[in-house]
């Protein structure tokens, strides 16, 4: 719709996590490292963040940087029952016909872990939004799955992200087990104000702008209204080209910021 009128190729602020917007401000690099590192160990890490921080962009521009010898089985929806995560896994793991019964499965998947290891790939098991794991049962066998090992490495790595809420359930005394597995650990804060505008300006140049956009009082408006929260600079920034297009607006500015944050009230 207003594509043309500002010179971009597609719409910059969409609410997909496509991974070529990433933008790695230093908190975002840093754990993009963390989250290889421990991948390469065969660890068990824990990156969590606030609602709309950017967590699933970024685990999706993680799985996509890994590269032919890791097998990624990603996990979007964890609202499942001890015998659901583990027949879940044994099938995005390869196994056609996974049996239904738990020792059966873990049977199966320790096999198919170890056949795994000798073809040279390296299994990965990413669960994003892990605070939806319904009770400490099914957090059990995932820890259960970590004893699946040779004498000197792990057989797999498994990668939680969540919400701020699943590292303080983490925390608890049930999950000390699990806890204590965990090699590695991050919270995705906030962008500040200088990271928000370098955020919608690398934004802007992948989706093809070339210039500035959003005039300075307007990016201050946007980082304050936002609280330098990814998600919530999309919704303003991009309801604030819905509006600056309505208006013929060349240049976003303070007032069309301050129209769109007023209607999202």
């Amino acid at each position: 719709m207003y594509e043309e009128f500002y010179g971009l190729r597609e719409k910059p602020f969409n609410r997909t996590p496509d991974p070529r917007f990433l933008y790695q401000s230093p908190k975002h690099a840093e754990a993009l490292a963390r989250l290889q590192h421990a991948i390469e160990e065969q660890d068990i890490v824990l990156l969590t963040g606030e609602i709309g921080s950017g967590k699933t962009t970024l685990s999706r521009a993680f799985i996509d940087g890994l590269d032919a010898s890791f097998h990624p089985v990603l996990i979007i929806n964890p609202r499942l029952s001890p015998s659901q995560l583990l027949h879940t896994i044994a099938l995005r793991l390869g196994m056609d016909d996974a049996p239904r019964q738990r020792h059966g499965l873990l049977e199966g998947i320790n096999a198919k872990l170890y056949e795994l290891y000798e073809a040279g790939r390296r299994p990965a098991i990413i669960i994003d939004e892990a605070q939806l794991i319904p009770g400490k049962a099914t957090f059990e066998e995932l820890r259960l799955l970590t004893n699946f090992q040779l004498d000197d490495r792990n057989l797999l790595a498994i990668v939680l992200i969540g919400q701020t809420e699943l590292r303080d359930r983490l925390n608890r005394k049930p999950y000390r087990a699990l806890r204590q597995r965990i090699g590695m650990q991050y919270h995705l804060g906030p962008l500040d104000r200088e990271e928000t505008e370098a955020y919608v300006r690398h934004r802007l140049g992948v989706a093809g702008r070339s210039g500035p956009l959003f005039d300075e009082r307007a990016l201050e408006l946007l980082y304050e209204h936002s609280g330098g929260l990814p998600r919530r600079i999309n919704i303003i920034a991009g309801n604030a080209l819905v509006e600056g297009f309505g208006r013929e607006a060349r240049t976003i500015g303070q007032e069309i910021i301050e129209s769109v944050v007023e209607e999202d009230v």
